[in-house]
This record gives structure tokens, C-alpha cells and sequence, in this order.
């Protein structure tokens, strides 16, 4: 390791290694007292000297020893970027993404740095200026770097796919003389696939070239493994029940609720769509109560733990999340279950469907041998995935596989007001609303700041003293992180309130509520997913103990950088979840990202109460009357059109 430190100021890479929290197993408060322990540099580190901070035994100073040495990757990496002017704490996805001869591969190809979410192409510039000699915009690696930048800054969004057009204007943008050489030069890396214009209608014409496209190849080899996945179902299904079993559980479904379950029975790959309160949880129910009458192994799956829960506990059938169903592998992304180790039902079900991004959906394909039935449940009024697709919607456009919507609304009694504003919501209306029994009441407020003063109130007084749902049973749902009304300022506020402390442990204490902004399915014993809301059991050093719904977690490391406070949360980390008490704020800034999909998402949260606090004005309803999903570039739908009719 080499850096100039001197005896006074100690080593900067040093100092910024520490305080980036970068150093396995060392808390900020122990960080901040190594100076005092004469530790300023790396030379600095042995386990005799760590013994001499203040609560640090011998065996955890052997620890912090071990961690420090095994860190060695990630320091080499903090010293290229502090030299170049950047941030250390990158340096932790840099050696996630490029591996442990990172700084390597940095010095090979600075602009490989461009890989990392959150780094644009000024920081990677700055680091190619810094380490190459005589650092060139016309640099071949530079052109092919700005090439995968572009689709990746576009799967954000949840697009699969790019016009090849927008790749050159993108690349003439950054200044890149030849931009179709930077476009070779990216799918002969491997990292992106050139897709030729689709065939027109029409025999006599000639495709047009205009129409050619890009995507990462990983995104375009998922899509097709999800059309081909899907074929091979439909190809391969065998009829499980015959209808005289379907009329022996359709005792109270109607006509649409009957055919969905003997869909399920004779398709491959079939669909169940609908609003909240149509009745879709009570047909899964009857499916399930079919096919364990007739011996069938069934598995059950959601995308969040709290669907997982609820499918569970509707059907009286055990359903995990998806990624446990497919033995996810925390560390390498990767699935246990695949082609080579497939899942052991006849029928796989997976509620919430309009959650499945393409690249889950392909694994959970692989895992479905020759002649499994799959079931997809789902919304697709609600939001697309938070991961780039469009695979329900795209689905159900391309007519390859047969789908029941259901569409009477009979969640009337129990939930009368929430499932007709929803309605109206999913059918671009949002009418006044009519709830006598305050199941759903409209809070207005003129601007931010007094919208969040609301929703204070609200979880922490009126809900509770009004209704009997206590603080606990109550999310605060908001479109916005930034301004008084966002997750970040909603959280302060309402820690002050419900749990007030000085965040023990990187923030937080115990009773805090969190949210999982990532999956750590690694984690002992249960690990978590993104979207998953739980509550700190116990503090460590540098660790916590959070009960997630899926199972208590013991979350530390990097892991710990992936928890926020989740009193207040985002639609979209909402989706999948439901609570006793909801409260959606509409702030004036979220006008922008207001959509119909948006708003449906975030009201159909609630079981029992929602509270609307409404400082959006007329932006509200033009989103719910004229915005609806903003359209994704996928392939999908055409790659299941092209495989032919597969609804037979």
C-alpha cells in the first residue's frame, strides 16, 4: 500500500478507508477514536495496538485484524479513487462489481468504473485523467463504456431495450467521433446484444433499419429465456384435473372464478388479473383446495414476504417468497434452483405478478421442468417492477398465453370504500369520496410542510386514538424521498415521535422501523428482501437484529448500508405489502411522478383504514384520468407473438 502519510495528518486514503465504513466489523464510534490509538495508516493496523481502544478485547481485536487484511482489494481500490478526486465509500460497489483484482481491471480500464450504479461519466473520466497517460475522449474503451452507461441508465427506467438511434445520439452527446465503432466495440465485449428490425407485416417490404436496437445482453438473453420458458410450458402442460373436479370447489365462484380455475388445470402458463376485492385470493384458494384434494405438489410464491405471508394464509398452504423458493445465493446473485435442479411441484403459483422484472421471472422459468403448470397472479393496473421489464403487461398484450381478468367487485363489506375508490382509480376516475365510517378520509394540506405536520398527526394521534390501529399497524406511503413530505424528512419526524433516540448503531435503535432498500438472503438465519419492513430487536457492535415478517435477521456489513427507517416508505418499496392503516401523501412536488398506476399502487396498500393527505391540487386527478403506465422498450410481447399462439 502506498500513499504519503505523514506522523501529524496521518494517511488520507487511510482516513478515508475508515471513515467510508469500508472496514469490516468496525463500528463510526470505533473509527473515530483509531487516531487516538496512534492508528493513522495502514503500516498502523496490528492487533496489539487495536487492543488498546476503548472496548476492544483481544479476540475482536484479532477480528478487526483479519477483516482489515481480508479488505486489502477494497483499500487498493479507495487509493485510486481518493487520488483522483472521488469518493471512497465507492469503493465498496467497485470491488462488488469488478471483483478482487479490481484495481487491476481500474488501471486496465478506468472507465470500467461506469459499471457501478450512481457513478456518472465525469467521475470515470476524472479516474481515466488521473491514471492513464495522456487520457483520450476518443479512447476505444471510453466509446464502449458510454455504450453500456446508456442502456443501463435506461433499465432504470425499466426498459429492456434502446433504439440503436438513441445509443448514437447518446454517444455524439459525450463527444464520441465514431459511434457505430463504440457500438461494435460494446457487442464484441459481450456486454451488449444488437437485435435486427422485426419483419414487417407485409412480405413485399423490407425491415427497417431505423428499427434496430440494443440491450445488455443480460436483459436480452432474459427476455428470450422468458418467451422460450413460456412456450415450452404451454408445450409440454398436461391436463391435471378433468371438470367435474373444477365443479367440486367452485361451490360460491361465478362463471369468470370457475374458468380461471380450469384454465389452471389444462394451460402451461395461464393468468389471473384483477382489481383488489374481484376475488382473485378466493380463486387461488379453490385451486389450491383442488389440487391438494388430488395429491398435486403445489408451491406458492410472492415477491415480498408479506405477499408470501398473505397467500399462506388465505390458501392454509405454505408460500415463501420467490427467491426462497428458488434458493437464491446471497453473495453470487445467482439461483440453487435451475435447469440442472428444478423445483419438485406440478404446479407453481405466484401472486403479485406485476412485481416479476424479466430476470426473475427467466430463473423462475429455468426452474419449471417439462410440463409444470405456472399460475401468475397479478395487477397489472399497479406499478411495473421496480427491475427493468414489463413482464405481466407484456403477457397479456401479446395474446400467447390465456388470461381471466375478473371484474365484479365483491370485496363490498369488508372493505367497501378503499376497493371503490380503487375501482374508480383503475378505470382513470377518481371520484368524491363517500366513506361515513371514515375507512378512507381526505386530509387536505396547501403545500409540503403541512402536509407532513398531517401525516404526524395522523400516524401518531388520530389514527390510532380514533380508529384503534395502534402507530405499528400504520405506513405512511409517499411517491417522494426529497422535501418536508418525503421518506427522508417523514422518518426524522416520526422517530422523534414513535421511537426517540440517537441511532446507536449507524442510526439506528431499538423499536426502530426499517426498510430493506436491496435482497440480503445470506444473512443468518433468514436474511432479507428488498421492500421488506421489520423492527430493530437489539443492537450490537455494528450489528442489528431485525424481525422481518419473513423471520428475524442478523444484519451487519454491508448490509447494513441497504436499511433506511420505514415509517415512511415509497410506493413503489410499498408494492406487495399491506397494512391495517395507510397513509398516502401526495406532496405538491410529487406532481410530476404522479400516475395512475402510482396513485392505484399506493391506495390499494391499505385493509382497513386509508388516510389521504392531499396537497397535490389538480395534478391528482389529470395523472389518475390521463397518465397511465409510461410505457417501458421491452421485447417481450413480440418474442411471445413471434413463438406463435401458445393459448391452445
Amino acid at each position: 500500500m502506498t500513499a504519503a502519510a505523514t506522523p501529524s495528518t496521518g494517511d488520507p486514503v487511510f482516513a478515508a478507508f475508515c471513515a467510508a465504513g469500508l472496514w469490516p466489523g468496525l463500528g463510526r464510534r470505533t473509527a473515530a477514536e483509531l487516531p487516538a490509538a496512534g492508528i493513522t495508516a495502514p503500516d498502523d493496523v496490528t492487533a496489539d495496538r487495536l487492543v488498546k481502544l476503548p472496548r476492544v478485547g483481544r479476540q475482536r481485536a484479532e477480528r478487526l485484524f483479519s477483516s482489515f487484511l481480508a479488505a486489502q482489494p477494497t483499500y487498493e481500490v479507495v487509493e485510486l479513487l481518493v487520488g483522483a478526486g472521488l469518493q471512497a465509500k465507492l469503493a465498496a460497489g467497485v470491488a462488488d462489481a469488478l471483483g478482487p483484482d479490481a484495481a487491476r481491471r481500474l488501471r486496465d480500464d478506468p472507465w470500467a468504473l461506469l459499471a457501478l450504479p450512481g457513478v456518472d461519466l465525469g467521475d470515470a473520466d476524472r479516474l481515466a485523467i488521473a491514471i492513464l497517460k495522456g487520457a483520450d475522449r476518443q479512447d476505444s474503451r471510453r466509446g464502449r463504456a458510454i455504450v453500456g452507461l446508456t442502456l443501463r441508465t435506461a433499465t432504470r427506467d425499466g426498459h429492456t431495450v434502446l433504439p440503436a438511434d438513441l445509443v448514437v445520439a447518446a454517444l455524439r452527446a459525450e463527444g464520441v467521433a465514431d459511434p457505430a465503432a463504440a457500438i461494435v466495440a460494446a457487442v464484441e465485449s459481450g456486454e451488449v446484444l444488437e437485435h435486427e428490425p422485426p419483419e414487417p407485416s407485409d412480405p413485399e417490404q423490407e425491415p427497417d433499419p431505423a428499427l434496430r436496437s440494443l440491450s445488455l445482453a443480460r436483459y436480452g438473453m432474459a427476455e428470450e429465456a422468458v418467451a422460450e420458458g413460456i412456450a415450452r410450458l404451454a408445450a409440454s402442460a398436461e391436463r391435471i384435473a378433468d371438470p367435474a373436479s373444477v365443479r367440486a370447489v367452485a361451490k360460491g365462484l361465478d362463471q369468470a372464478q370457475t374458468a380461471a380455475v380450469a384454465q389452471v388445470l389444462g394451460s402451461g402458463v395461464s393468468l389471473l388479473t384483477g382489481g383488489p376485492g374481484t376475488g382473485k385470493s378466493r380463486t387461488v384458494a379453490a385451486v389450491v383446495k383442488l389440487l391438494r384434494s388430488k395429491g398435486t405438489d403445489i408451491a406458492l410464491a410472492a415477491p415480498t414476504g408479506r405477499a408470501a405471508k398473505r397467500l399462506e394464509e388465505l390458501t392454509d398452504h405454505p408460500a415463501v417468497t420467490v427467491h426462497r423458493l428458488l434458493g437464491a445465493q446471497g453473495m453470487t446473485g445467482g439461483f440453487a434452483r435451475n435447469e440442472e435442479w428444478p423445483l419438485d411441484a406440478d404446479v407453481v403459483v405466484v401472486d403479485e405478478a406485476s412485481m416479476l422484472d424479466v430476470e426473475l421471472t427467466a430463473a423462475l422459468l429455468e426452474a419449471c421442468p417439462d410440463g409444470t403448470h405456472l399460475l401468475l397472479v397479478g395487477d397489472p393496473a399497479q406499478l411495473p417492477s421496480i427491475g427493468p421489464g414489463h413482464v405481466l403487461g407484456d403477457i397479456i398484450d401479446s395474446g400467447a398465453v390465456p388470461v381471466t381478468e375478473l371484474t365484479t367487485l365483491y370485496r363490498q363489506a369488508e372493505g367497501g370504500a378503499i376497493a371503490r375508490l380503487a375501482t374508480a382509480v383503475r378505470g382513470g376516475e377518481l371520484p368524491p369520496v363517500d366513506s361515513p365510517d371514515r375507512e378512507v378520509v381526505v386530509v387536505p394540506a396547501t403545500g409540503s410542510a403541512e402536509a407532513a405536520r398531517r401525516v404526524v398527526q395522523l400516524v401518531t394521534d388520530s389514527i390510532p386514538r380514533a380508529l384503534g390501529i395502534d402507530p405499528g399497524g400504520v405506513q405512511v406511503v409517499t411517491p417522494v424521498h426529497r422535501g418536508p413530505a418525503g421518506t427522508i424528512e417523514l422518518n426524522k419526524a416520526l422517530k422523534e415521535k414513535l421511537n426517540p433516540g440517537d441511532g446507536a448503531v449507524w442510526g439506528f435503535d431499538v423499536g426502530d422501523r426499517v426498510v430493506a432498500t436491496a435482497n440480503h438472503l445470506e444473512l443468518e438465519p433468514t436474511g432479507f428482501a428488498n421492500g421488506e419492513v421489520g423492527t430493530v430487536t437489539k443492537t450490537g457492535d455494528g450489528t442489528l437484529d431485525v424481525a422481518f415478517s419473513s423471520g428475524p435477521v442478523t444484519v451487519t456489513g454491508k448490509a447494513m448500508s441497504d436499511l433506511r427507517h420505514g415509517w415512511a416508505i415509497t410506493v413503489h418499496r410499498a408494492q406487495g405489502s399491506e397494512w391495517p392503516g395507510v397513509v398516502v401523501v401526495l406532496p405538491p412536488e410529487a406532481g410530476g411522478m404522479l400516475s395512475r398506476p402510482l396513485v392505484y399502487t399506493a391506495l390499494t396498500r391499505a385493509q382497513q383504514h386509508l388516510s389521504i393527505v392531499h396537497a397535490s391540487g389538480a395534478a391528482l386527478s389529470r395523472a389518475v384520468r390521463e397518465v397511465d403506465v409510461r410505457p417501458r422498450r421491452t421485447r417481450l410481447a413480440s418474442l411471445l407473438a413471434e413463438l406463435g399462439d401458445l393459448a391452445g
